[in-house]
């Protein structure tokens, strides 16, 4: 008896920290989950329905729908990763999985350009204008990324000076930061003389 009662306690404590640790890390897998908390995967699956937490697609699309500002500086399928969150001007996520068509073959790690790829075609769909070009980037790789991990990129526009954004990117894997950038964004003119010349012509 007394051991059911620990058993049941751990259990309302592991879905207590469960449930904080999704707000924090709301991209988190199932698999990531059962590492974090060490138990099995159908576990962390029987504490999601008990506590109606959704799998996580969909809590993918209920972030996406809640705001999510059309991309300007970009067509929407050239930023790597799937864009979930975009406040222009402001803060942007995207969620990219790691496959086989982005690691090395031999060590099964992925490619340096791909993860600054993710966080830099946010950085630069992030900004506010018909054209943004990375000026400059200052960045650094924390540790590997590996085949099967999700990588969550969060941008923030710290500054915004004229026609030029200081862009702040941070990528977790688990609530881990992977890499961190820092882009200098400037706003370009060539969309607006290309308009001058459309409306002239």
């Amino acid at each position: 008896m007394g051991v059911a009662i620990i058993a049941r306690l751990a259990k309302k404590d592991r879905q207590t920290r469960l449930v904080q640790f999704l707000t924090d890390n709301p991209f988190a897998t199932d698999e990531d989950l059962s590492q974090h908390f060490q138990v099995s995967i159908q576990t962390i699956r029987l504490d999601r329905l008990e506590l109606g937490i959704p799998e996580l697609r969909e809590r993918i699309k209920s972030v996406a729908e809640k705001s999510l500002d059309p991309v300007k500086s970009l067509l929407i399928d050239e930023v790597i990763g799937e864009v979930i969150d975009l406040q222009l001007d402001s803060q942007a996520i995207s969620v990219l999985d790691i496959g086989a068509e982005h690691v090395f073959s031999k060590t099964q790690i992925a490619r340096g350009h791909y993860i600054f790829a993710q966080a830099n075609s946010l950085a630069v769909a992030l900004i506010d204008a018909d054209v943004a070009l990375t000026a400059t980037a200052r960045v650094r790789f924390v540790r590997p990324v590996k085949l099967g991990e999700r990588l969550v990129a969060k941008a923030v526009v710290q500054s915004n000076r004229g026609d030029e954004s200081r862009v702040r990117v941070e990528t977790r894997v688990a609530g881990e930061i992977v890499f961190t950038a820092s882009f200098r964004v400037v706003q370009s003119p060539v969309g607006e003389r290309s308009r001058k010349k459309s409306s002239e012509a």
